[in-house]
C-alpha cells in the first residue's frame, strides 16, 4: 500500500537509468523536485527559459547520483515547445509539467494567449502530446487547490483568454481547472489505445515558492508572502506530492496533495476535486478546444502494454 502523512523523498526508490524532464527547474518546486530525482539516480532534464539561470541552478544541486542536463523550453511559447520536443531522442519515462506562473496582469503570449492559460495549461498540453510517443511511464502535471476557488469556477469555453472579462485570480483558477481537465482527459485516452502511461496531477498545498513573483502589486504580494512565512510549507515539503505521484503505484487520473488541514500543508496522499474538475464531458470539450487553440493533438501512434 502507498504511503501517505509520513512520505519524505527518501523513500524515493532507486531511479538510476530512468530519465526525467522537469519543466521550470531553476527555482521553487521545480528545482526541489529535479534535486530530490537526480539523488535517487535519475537523468534529469532542466527544461527552463533561461539557459544561464538553469545551469546555476543544477549546478546548486549536491548528492545528485544521475546527470543533470539543461535545455532551453519556454511552455508558453509554442514554437519552443515544438524545438524541445522536435530535438527529444530517445525514452523519457517521466514528465512532469511543474512551470507555472500565478496571478498576473492581463498580458498575451506570442501565440496570441492569455499567458496564465498558455503557460499552466496549453502549454503543458502542448508538451506532453508532442513527447507522448517518448514517454514510457507517467505525466505528471501541476494544478492547485484554487481550482475551487471561486466554487462557481468553470472553463469559460466561449472565451477562454478572458478577453473583456479579465481577472488575475480568475486566471489562475481556471488555468489550474483545466489542469486537471486535461489530466481526466489524457488519461482516458491513453486507457482506450491500451497504452501502459499513466495521467497524474498534484498539487504542492500553501508552499514558499517564488510564485508570486508575477503579482505586480507589491502590497499584494507582500500580503500573500507574509501568510506564506506563518501558514506555508518550504519548498521540500511542497515537492512531496509531486514526487508521491512521479513513483508511487497510483491509479491514472489520481490526483495528489497534501493531508493536512485544508490541504494547505502535510504530507503527499490522494485527495479529492472539485466537481467541475470531474466532469468527463467538461474534459473532452476542453481537449477539443486546446487541439485547436494550439494545433497539437493525440499522436496516433503510442507504445501500447503490449509494447507495440
Amino acid at each position: 500500500m502507498a504511503k501517505t502523512s509520513s512520505w519524505t523523498a527518501a523513500d524515493l526508490p532507486d531511479l538510476t537509468g530512468r530519465t526525467a524532464v522537469v519543466t521550470g527547474a531553476s527555482s521553487g518546486l521545480g528545482i526541489t523536485t529535479t534535486a530530490a530525482l537526480a539523488r535517487a539516480g535519475a537523468r534529469v532534464v532542466l527544461a527552463v527559459r533561461n539557459i544561464d539561470r538553469g545551469r546555476t541552478a543544477a549546478a546548486s544541486i549536491t548528492g545528485a547520483r544521475g546527470p543533470l542536463e539543461v535545455r532551453e523550453l519556454d511552455v508558453a511559447d509554442l514554437s519552443s515547445i515544438c524545438r524541445f520536443a522536435e530535438t527529444w531522442q530517445g525514452d523519457l519515462d517521466l514528465l512532469i509539467n511543474n512551470a507555472g506562473v500565478m496571478a498576473l496582469p492581463e498580458s498575451a503570449t506570442a501565440d496570441g494567449f492569455e499567458t496564465q492559460f498558455a503557460t499552466n495549461h496549453l502549454g503543458p498540453f502542448a508538451l506532453t502530446n508532442l513527447l507522448l510517443p517518448h514517454i514510457t511511464d507517467r505525466v505528471v502535471t501541476l494544478s492547485s487547490n484554487a481550482h475551487r476557488i471561486p466554487a462557481s469556477t468553470r472553463i469559460n469555453f466561449d472565451n477562454p483568454n478572458l478577453t473583456g472579462e479579465y481577472n488575475p485570480n480568475r486566471a489562475y483558477s481556471q488555468s489550474k481547472l483545466a489542469v486537471l481537465l486535461f489530466t481526466l482527459e489524457l488519461q482516458s485516452r491513453l486507457t482506450a489505445v491500451g497504452s501502459p502511461v499513466r495521467a497524474l496531477a498534484a498539487h504542492p498545498g500553501w508552499s514558499q515558492t517564488n510564485l508570486t513573483s508575477g503579482v505586480t502589486s507589491p502590497v499584494r504580494r507582500g500580503i500573500i508572502n507574509a501568510i506564506n512565512a506563518v501558514i506555508g510549507q518550504d519548498s521540500t515539503a511542497g515537492a512531496l506530492p509531486t514526487l508521491y505521484a512521479a513513483v508511487e503505484d497510483l491509479p491514472g487520473g489520481s490526483y495528489v496533495g497534501p493531508d493536512g488541514s485544508g490541504e494547505r500543508t502535510g504530507g503527499p496522499t490522494l485527495v479529492g476535486r472539485s466537481e467541475a474538475a470531474s466532469d468527463p464531458e467538461s474534459a473532452h470539450r476542453l481537449w477539443a478546444l486546446s487541439e485547436k487553440m494550439t494545433g497539437i493533438g493525440f499522436p496516433q501512434r503510442l507504445r501500447t502494454a503490449a509494447g507495440s
